[in-house]
Order: structure tokens, then sequence, then C-alpha cells
């Protein structure tokens, strides 16, 4: 017993576990109660057990699991039963050349490996992890899958070749559901804001898009690929037998207690049907304007605009930069029983209550510019358009500015001081754009370091030079991602409004009514207090909300 304990005293102390100290005085414990030395290291709190585990399974030649940087594959979660994985203490980990690994608390459990080798019909090889991993991964990643049994989806040519009636009964099948079942809940649990179901040569690949980065979450083998695509069809009321043209559908769920909307669309590739389904969070539009990452000052300048009873407020920025979400926060703000608000979206992604929204159809002749001019017989107070598009839009935007409206809308465009340009571009008068517009808001989404794991360090000087830091302005120290299990091993967790507040000044103005460049534009804003994309950037990575990496990916 002694000298066992002595020999793994060794192997941990080569392998940088522990100190001589540390062993020394772990064996003096050891010896003196008869503890294995295990134990006594993880009582003195020298080691853990992973840490113990992983040292062991390496000089026996077994993989050791941890849980909390492995993602178990959802197909091999789906052959093993949840009952089986309880009763043996064990968590399938993934499927390589027809051999199903699993992690157990006690790999030579020969009992355990005969019922999974029959019951799976896979060769088993066994890794190793601890008791407490496997038993926090079975409830984690067993919410929803459960058994799935591979010969229930058939081959390839057999699915291929399917009419529409046994699609539909394929897709209807328990295995099929649970496991579309678990791909949604888990991207729910795993705050993503899309699903990326896509076909490849060999497999099918799912994604999910999380804090605005795409990460692959598993791979289904290429058999099971129409039976999966058709559910999710089927789920938002598609025509499955179409497979040639581009559709959109929509779904409602309830998981968790939270009732979700799916906006769901698929596009034909060169290997079958692509699906994305963007998940839609009621309490995501409930946001306030404190909550999107403002910084005092520019928040400040925002409202100053929006609480004005006319004019017009822009919001810039490409797709997904959440302009969206900034003016439901601002509409929220200003909905209220006295005020008569309309909107025309495209689509009608979440519903406010107490406003009206519109539904814009180009295919029945309701466009943005139609709605704006049916809105303005139905006198309201403030008016929200999805986005300017066109000329027509614009020009009528505008002219309800300045008719006593106070129109919201978003505009594609890099920066602020873009998108008066962009207007003159677009046909509206100079004159009429600088009498019009009060404010743009332009912006983009950083990810929000993790505030569990993120590392402060000291950067070189060089470094905060380059990212932009003014020599006389230099912060003393930053913080930086690092990963763990609360963020996925990302270090960042949630995202924040970067901001460039532009307000419509008389100088501004009358540089518009000239016809100035964006450049003048953004050079007199900037002496007049604005902040730009870059500067408010940097002052939250100062802030330590997120780091310069992350600001140097969002804001060129």
């Amino acid at each position: 017993m002694a000298e066992a304990g002595e020999r793994l005293g060794v192997l941990l102390l080569r392998a940088g576990i522990i100190s001589e100290r540390q062993l020394t005085d772990a064996l003096e414990v050891h010896k003196a109660t008869g503890s294995p030395l295990g134990r006594v290291l993880v009582d003195l709190g020298y080691a853990t057990q992973g840490g113990i585990l992983s040292v062991m399974a390496k000089q026996i030649g077994i993989q050791y699991v941890d849980f909390s940087e492995t993602r178990p594959d959802a197909n091999a979660i789906a052959v093993v039963p949840r009952d089986l994985a309880v009763r043996y203490t064990l968590m399938p980990v993934k499927i390589v050349d027809d051999q199903l690994v699993v992690a157990m608390a006690d790999p030579q459990n020969v009992l355990a490996l005969d019922d999974l080798r029959i019951i799976t019909g896979y060769e088993i090889t066994s890794a190793i992890s601890t008791k407490d991993g496997i038993v926090a991964a079975v409830e984690e990643f067993y919410k929803v899958a459960t058994t799935m049994d591979q010969d229930d989806l058939g081959g390839p040519d057999e699915l291929e070749t399917v009419s529409l009636a046994d699609m539909t009964e394929v897709t209807d099948e328990a295995p099929i559901v649970k496991l579309v079942n678990y791909i949604i809940n888990k991207a729910v649990t795993d705050r993503a804001s899309d699903i990326h179901v896509e076909p490849q040569e060999k497999d099918l690949r799912v994604r999910y898009r999380v804090d605005g980065v795409l990460h692959e979450m598993m791979r289904s083998p290429k058999s099971t690929q129409q039976a999966i695509l058709s559910r999710f069809k089927i789920m938002a009321d598609m025509d499955i037998a179409e497979t040639r043209k581009p559709q959109d559908g929509h779904t409602a769920l309830t998981i968790g207690g939270h009732q979700l909307d799916f906006r769901v669309s698929t596009l034909p590739t060169v290997y079958g049907e692509r699906v994305v389904l963007r998940i839609l969070r009621k309490d995501s539009i409930m946001l306030r304007l404190e909550d999107l990452g403002f910084l005092p000052g520019s928040l400040e300048r925002f409202e100053s605009s929006f609480r004005k009873p006319y004019g017009a407020i822009l919001v810039t920025g490409p797709t997904g930069s959440g302009k969206s979400t900034s003016l439901y926060a601002a509409i929220n703000v200003l909905n209220d029983p006295g005020k008569h608000i309309l909107t025309a979206e495209d689509p009608v992604e979440y519903r406010l209550p107490g406003v009206n929204q519109v539904q814009t159809n180009v295919k029945a002749g309701l466009t943005f510019a139609r709605a704006l001019r049916s809105f303005l017989r139905c006198s309201p107070d403030i008016i929200l358009v999805g986005e300017i598009r066109d000329q027509e839009t614009a020009k009528i935007a505008i002219e309800s500015a300045l008719t006593g409206h106070l129109v919201l809308s978003t505009l594609h465009t890099n920066d602020a001081a873009g998108a008066v340009t962009r207007l003159t571009e677009m046909g509206v008068e100079p004159f009429l754009v600088a009498s019009a517009v009060d404010c743009v808001l332009a912006q983009r989404l950083a990810r929000r370091l993790c505030p569990d794991c993120k590392d402060e360090y000291k950067p070189p000087k060089q470094v905060l030079l380059d990212a932009g830091y003014a020599e006389d302005a230099l912060p003393q120290s930053l913080w930086r991602a690092k990963g763990c299990k609360k963020c996925g091993g990302t270090g960042y967790r949630g995202r924040l409004g970067v901001h460039e507040v532009m307000l419509i000044t008389e100088e501004i103005g009358d540089l518009t009514v000239r016809e100035a460049t964006a450049e003048a534009i953004r050079d007199v804003a900037c002496q007049q207090g604005m902040l730009t994309l870059k500067q408010d950037g940097l002052e939250k990575v100062r802030m330590g909300r997120t780091s310069i990496e992350e600001i140097a990916r969002v804001i060129v």
C-alpha cells in the first residue's frame, strides 16, 4: 500500500501536479492514517481529483475526459439510454470509426461494458473521468437527448428514395424528434441567437451563433440529414416536398417556461437544404437603454433627441449590430397610453404591447413607402420605420419628421456621419436632411468579457498606442479573455453596444447643406464632443467590459 502510494506521488511530482514539499507532507499523513495518498492530497488541497486521474490515466494508457473542456457529441448521447448512464456512472463522449468512447468512473466495470456493447451495437472504448464530473455531465446533456437508434433512421439510399408520406412518418419518429428538440434546447441553454443546420459532403453540421460568433456544436451522420431537415420544416409549417426553392417559416415553442419565437429559413445548396433558425427572445427586446452599454455622456446625447416631439432619429450599422434593439429600447421609454405609435417592419419579429405594428408585404404592394403614406392619415405621434431602403421611403420619412412626427428608422452606413451623406445620395434635398434629422446613432456589438474568468494584465506600451490610445492617457492595466465553464471556454459572455452619437447641430446642418464630405462632418462632430466608435470601444476596454482584441474585431 505504501509503495503504491509512493509511486503515485512520484508520478504526480513528475507531472508538476504537486511539489516535493507537498508530497512529503502528504506521505506523512498517508503513513500515519492509512488513507490512500490520492485522497490525502485532495483533502489537503494539494491536488484535485481530476488532476490525479489525468496522471493515472496517462500512466495506464487510457484517455482522461474533463467535461469542463469537452462537449459530448449528441450522436453518442443519443445511443446510450439515460438510465444506463446513471446506473453505471458513465457518460458517452463521441463515436469514432464505429467505436463508442465512454467516460466512466470505473473503466474496468466489465458488466457495464458488456451492457453498453449489447444495447448500442458499438465496440466500446472506455475513458476515465471523475464521478462528480460524470454526474454533472449526465444532468446537463441528458435534459432532452435520450435514446436514438441509428437503425431506426434507415440507410442513405433508403432516405433518398422515400415518398412524401414515408418522409413525414420518419420525421415523426421519437429519435428524430428528440434529436431536433435537443439541438433547439441546447441552443437556448447556450444563449445562441441562431441555429445553422448545414449539409456537408459526408455529414450534417450544426452550428450555433453565440454572442455574434459561430461555434460548431455537433455533426450528424449523412443518413440522418433528410429526416432532420424535414422535421425542422414541418415544425415551421413549410412544404417538405419543395427542396429546390428557398422557404421562410415561423414556429413558437415554450422552453424552460419561456415562450420563444423561431424564424426559420431554408436555402438549397449543392449538398442539400440549409436551415437557419433565428431565436427571438421577447425579454431581450424589453431592455432598458441603460442595459445596452451606453457611456453616460453618449446616453444623455441620445436621450435628448428622442424625447423631442418631432424630428428624425437614425440608427446605422451593419446587419446584426443591434439597431432594432436600440430602437425598441427607445420605444419602450416613449410608450405610454398618451402616445400613438405606429411601426412598419419587415418582418415583425417582436410584438410590443400598446404599439400598432404593421408587417410589410411587397408582393401585396404594402411597401415601407406605402405604409408610411397610410400612417400619416392615422394621426400618429411616433413612427418607426424598419429600414430606409429607397428614395421614396427616405423622402416620406424626412417629410414626416418635418410635419411634427417623431420618426425612428435604421440605415446601412459605416458611421454616423455617413448617414447624412447617404440620404443626400438617395435623392433627399440636403436642406431637408439638415432640418429634419436630429440625431444619428452608429453602433456595433462587441462581446462582453466573462466576469468570472477575465484576466487582468499590463499590456506593452506599443500595443496600447497601436490600439488607438493617446500617449498621455494610457491605461495602467487592462483585462483579457481567459475562458471557463460558465462562458463555454470563450472568455466572453453576453454582448454590449459600442456607440457613436452625432447630434445634428447648426454647424453640421450648414455642412450638410453645402454637401460636405462625411470626413468633414465627422471632424466637426468630434470637436463638439462626439466619441467615435473606436474611442467609445477603447473606453469600454479601459473599464474592463471588453478586450482590445474584440474591439479590433468589430471596428475597423
